[in-house]
Parts: C-alpha cells; structure tokens; sequence
C-alpha cells in the first residue's frame, strides 16, 4: 500500500537547514554563490558539511498567447546558447519568455515580453502554473501564463537591439504544435510543460474564453 501521506509532506522545512557560509564566486551576467550547509536527515541527526554552488538567475515569465476561436497559438524562435550542442541545432522554438525585474509583477512581466518579442499587446492572462526548473543548482523559478489572443498576428522579426535580441515570431496551429512536440522538434522544458499544460486544460479555456 502507498504511504505517502499529503498532510505530512514537506518533512523538513527552511529552519531545518544550516546555512554554514555563504560566498559569492561568480558576479557576471548572472551570479553563483558558493554555500556550505548542514540539514537535517529522514532517519534523525544532522548531515556532515554539504557544499553546493548556487546558480542565482533570478525568475522568469513563460507567455503562450493563444487564439481560442482560430485554435491557433504563437511560437517564437531565436538562437540560445545553451543549446550549442542541439542536435537540431541552437535556434530553439518557444514561448515568449522574460525575467522578472525588482517590483514587477508577473501580469507585467508578461504584457512587457508579448509586446518586446512578438509585437503583441495583450491584456488578459491566464496563470498556468509555476515550477523550479533546476532546484538541484538554481533559484529559478518559472512563472507559465496562458495569453489571450484576439487580433491578428503580424509576422516579422522582434526584439531589444540593446538586449541582442533577433526573435522571428510563428503563428500556427495549436496541433501543429503539438505534432512538433511529439517529433521533438519543441524540446525546451517551459514551452513543453505550456503546450501540455494547455491540452490537459483546453476545455476550460475554451468555456471560458469563446464568447
């Protein structure tokens, strides 16, 4: 029989970790602090030293603006860095997506990214739900908001020169999408979890948002 029991779960809380120190060892487009913690153990007592690098890159906005009457949706494409050794290659299909800067709000985040990166000026939201996309190394956390699309895509090329930015926006097909997905050809965890997300919940959407 399954033991897991809802009520009692997390075990262990903040104040069960010993912060031991704390350094800063990388200060650059993004920070990595060095930390050396104790925790408490699931048998009783404490953990020996743990030492740990954390990635702090702050939290981001994930937008997947859909038309519901069309079925459509709006994908993004632009080069990422980390996806130098892709083996279809560094220019990755995705949602809008932008970090949270101090005092935003994620409603802001997201009317702010739809209209840098696609030219959208949306205004109703829908909040998906949020997750830690690497919590074993980093502080991120991701905030997915489904986005009203009403009016009609102009396609073209976006983004902040000032930022770098070279973002070609797709108007397509929600099951074009998640043919894509199936094939692979969509493999980045935010825009995976959105288009998934709005499958499991594309009912509701559509009760709500067909007039």
């Amino acid at each position: 029989m399954p033991d897991f029991k809802p009520e009692n779960y997390p075990s262990f809380h903040s104040s069960d970790v010993k912060i031991l120190d704390q350094n800063t060892v990388f200060q650059g487009f993004f920070r990595i602090d060095s930390y050396t913690v104790a925790h408490k153990l699931f048998n009783g007592g404490w953990s020996s030293e743990v030492k740990r690098e954390l990635f702090e890159r702050g939290h981001a906005v994930i937008v997947l603006p859909y038309d519901v009457k069309n079925d459509s949706l709006v994908l993004i494409e632009q080069f990422r860095i980390g996806a130098l050794q892709n083996p279809n290659g560094p220019w990755l299909l995705e949602a809008i997506a932008g970090m949270i800067e101090q005092g935003e709000t994620v409603e802001q985040v997201a009317q702010r990214e739809s209209e840098e990166e696609a030219g959208l000026k949306l205004t109703e939201f829908w909040p998906m739900l949020s997750y830690q996309s690497s919590p074993g190394g980093s502080t991120e956390r991701i905030y997915l908001v489904l986005a009203r699309l009403q009016h009609q895509v102009a396609s073209g090329v976006y983004g902040l020169a000032s930022e770098q930015e070279d973002i070609k926006v797709h108007s397509l097909p929600r099951l074009m999408a998640m043919q894509l997905l199936q094939q692979g050809k969509i493999d980045n965890a935010a825009t995976v979890i959105a288009l998934q997300w709005l499958a499991l919940n594309l009912e509701q959407v559509k009760a709500r948002w067909l007039d």
